[in-house]
């Protein structure tokens, strides 16, 4: 204390900071040092008398509870002394060396002065004790120099009055985010802003349009070159070496590549623009020095819509890093799957403002989506390329042809929605699903059939395949530009470029919705007929009769041949009130299926086959019990492995016991058959 009365202990991580303290600060609410608040102290080694202030700022738990002020090289000390008009005193240059406010240090670096002071504390009795303490140091990202707080110098914007029309414009709803709830994180750095320092010490950037007259010290700024002082004549004018902060240039963004100021044609056709996509780790980055950036200028809001994704990160979920080492690179991906494949495994699943994970098996799997439209594409030209084919719906359709029409145009509805939703990642489960399960998997089977009948019905088969390929392709193409862009330009169509294609329209007036809804009831029987088949593993080349009782008659008998080609019928019989003994029964929504079991089951092979599995599993079993009553691997093995083999001989009773009831019932049902 300068009374001599008592001294004042504290503690620092950065002792050379000692040469430039101007207070000491407490908190005004600790009462161990209400008696020293407005007495002087006296900063070792150089003897400056510096007051005793109290301040909330300090944290009465940390510490001692007592901290030094350096207005110069500590932001949160900065603060502090323009709160209580505190001198300002810097001691280090640009380059982190002691300068001549430093006294007998100066000419040090900082590290070299921090052992002197060090040093020199001990000498003078002013070292209580050094400790080792972990803390975050702000250091370069590329040379990994520890970052010195320095005050000098810089531009700033006043932001007062630009935040209150931002905070404004989103409020009234001229712009929105989506989704909405990240419109918090932009209010809250708008409601908490400071002014924004501008000015960055860059090699490169949009330099400060500010100059300097080395005369009078005169300061002006100016969009056009100075090379005269405006005050006193002279020549002697420098212009700022500092450059403008990116993100005050990246504001500039919206309208300035559009041609402003000027008001050109881009500038009057596009501006505002419509949807603004980012993530939102950006938001006050970017999103907000926008807005604000372009009602100052234009007096507009720069678009109507943010569109917020997530971050990719890894398949564990964890963000990409050069850490980690789990990064992934774009291009190496894309000569494996194709570009694409990315894209489209990257929308996959996409919902806004959530995060999403990279794999390469969804890639892989886009890839095979791909093949598949391409593939289908083969097909169609494969029955095209000798006739004369147009891409448009004919006149006469047939039934499958309307089903597959009204499909298309319930997806385009759909998909259309969900974009214009911002609902990517459902738009695209939606056009995958019309693709590969209704397009692919069944219009081509059901083509294949078709094309083979009359020339007439071929012909439109034809015209339609083109017609749903071409809508088809137009609707994938914002996800898939490129193999959407090839096929399209090998089929008929018009126009130059997929890209500036009319897209997709959904008609109001569907008139094939009865008949989408009644060829669905054929699609099932089918896939109900393909199940059971599967499930009691009869083979494709064993055709079985098909009874199908039905409300609707008429439409299962003028659809019969899709049902004996696509479900290996060896012919198909629609009526009422069969009367099919030891038969296979299948009910679906709108039809009742019977399948005589001696024409889809061989019983010999059957028999047979269930005594190899039966005999395969037995032995099995037989394995895990004798380990069981092995006293020496119930003593040896560990416990998870002792646990599993019982999981596994439960497992295996089980299926003996049920490959048992199944064998005999064959067995009996053959009795039976023989005596008959």
């Amino acid at each position: 204390m300068a009374d001599g009365t008592s001294y004042v202990e504290l503690a620092t991580t950065r002792p050379e900071t000692l040469l430039g303290d101007t207070a000491i600060a407490v908190n005004p609410d600790d009462e161990r040092y209400k008696g020293l608040v407005g007495k002087k102290a006296i900063v070792p080694l150089i003897g400056r008398e510096i007051p005793i202030i109290e301040d909330s700022y300090v944290e009465i738990e940390f510490g001692t509870g007592v901290v030094k002020i350096t207005p110069a090289h500590d932001p949160n000390d900065f603060e502090v002394g323009l709160r209580h008009n505190l001198p300002i005193i810097n001691v280090m240059d640009e380059k982190a060396v002691i300068n001549e406010n430093g006294g007998k240090y100066q000419g040090l670096k900082r590290e070299d002065a921090r052992k002197k002071i060090v040093e020199d504390l001990k000498q003078e009795g002013a070292l209580i004790k050094v400790e080792p303490l972990k803390h975050n140091v702000g250091a370069c990202y590329r040379c990994n120099e520890i970052i010195e707080p320095r005050v000098s110098k810089q531009w700033f914007v006043k932001m007062e009055p630009l935040a209150k029309p931002a905070i404004e414009c989103v409020k009234n709803g001229d712009i929105r985010f989506i989704p909405s709830r990240f419109d918090k994180i932009y209010f809250n750095w708008l409601n908490n802003i400071k002014d924004w320092c501008i000015s960055r010490q860059l090699w490169w950037g949009h330099r400060i349009p500010a100059y300097y007259c080395q005369e009078c010290g005169n300061t002006m700024v100016s969009k056009d070159k100075i090379t005269i002082c405006d005050k006193c004549g002279s020549d002697n004018v420098e212009q700022d070496n500092d450059t403008l902060d990116t993100w005050f240039s990246s504001a500039l963004w919206p309208f300035a590549t559009l041609g402003w100021p000027r008001k050109t044609s881009d500038y009057e056709y596009f501006y505002p623009t419509d949807t603004l996509v980012t993530g939102y780790d950006i938001i006050f980055f970017w999103v907000v020095r926008m807005v604000f950036s372009a009602l100052e200028h234009t007096g507009k809001a720069p678009f109507k819509n943010v569109l917020i994704h997530g971050l990719v990160r890894d398949s564990k979920g964890r963000k990409m890093s050069k850490s980690l080492g789990n990064g992934v690179d774009p291009l190496e991906i894309i000569d494996r799957y194709g570009t694409d494949a990315l894209r489209f495994s990257l929308a996959t699943g996409n919902s806004p403002g959530n995060d999403m994970r990279f794999s390469e098996e969804k890639v892989s799997a886009s890839r095979n989506f791909a093949n598949k439209i391409w593939n289908a594409a083969r097909f169609i030209h494969m029955n095209i390329d000798e006739y004369d084919v147009k891409n448009e719906i004919p006149r006469e359709l047939n039934i499958e042809d309307k089903w597959i029409i009204s499909l298309l145009n319930d997806v385009t509805r759909d998909a259309t929605e969900n974009i214009e939703k911002f609902e990517l990642g459902v738009a695209i489960q939606k056009l995958y699903d019309f693709v590969w399960d209704y397009f692919c998997d069944w219009y081509i089977e059901l083509s294949k059939i078709r094309i083979q009948s009359d020339e007439i019905a071929a012909k439109n088969t034809r015209n339609v395949l083109v017609y749903v390929m071409d809508k088809m392709l137009k609707l994938l193409h914002p996800f898939m530009p490129f193999i959407t862009e090839e096929i399209w330009q090998t089929l008929p169509h018009e126009g130059e470029s997929i890209m500036v294609a009319e897209y997709p329209k959904f008609e109001d007036k569907n008139c094939y919705l009865d008949v989408e809804t009644e060829f669905q009831g054929v699609i099932e029987v089918i896939k109900a007929i393909r199940n059971r088949r599967a499930e009691m593993n009869v083979a494709p080349s064993r055709k079985a009769s098909v009874y199908i009782e039905t409300r609707n008659p008429t439409f299962f008998e003028k659809n019969s041949l899709f049902i004996k080609k696509l479900a290996c019928a060896k012919e198909v019989t629609v009526g009422k009130d069969f009367d099919i003994k030891d038969a296979v029964t299948i009910v679906t929504s709108n039809a009742k299926v019977f399948m005589p079991m001696d024409e889809l089951v061989d019983k010999e092979a059957e028999i047979a086959r269930l005594k190899k599995e039966l005999e395969a599993t037995q032995k099995k079993l037989d394995q895990d019990l004798a380990k069981l009553s092995n006293e020496g691997f119930l003593s040896r093995a560990p416990q998870n492995v002792i646990d599993g083999v019982r999981e596994s001989a439960k497992a295996l009773s089980d299926k003996v016991a049920l490959l048992s009831a199944s064998l005999g019932q064959k067995e009996s049902a053959k009795k039976v058959d023989n005596h008959a």
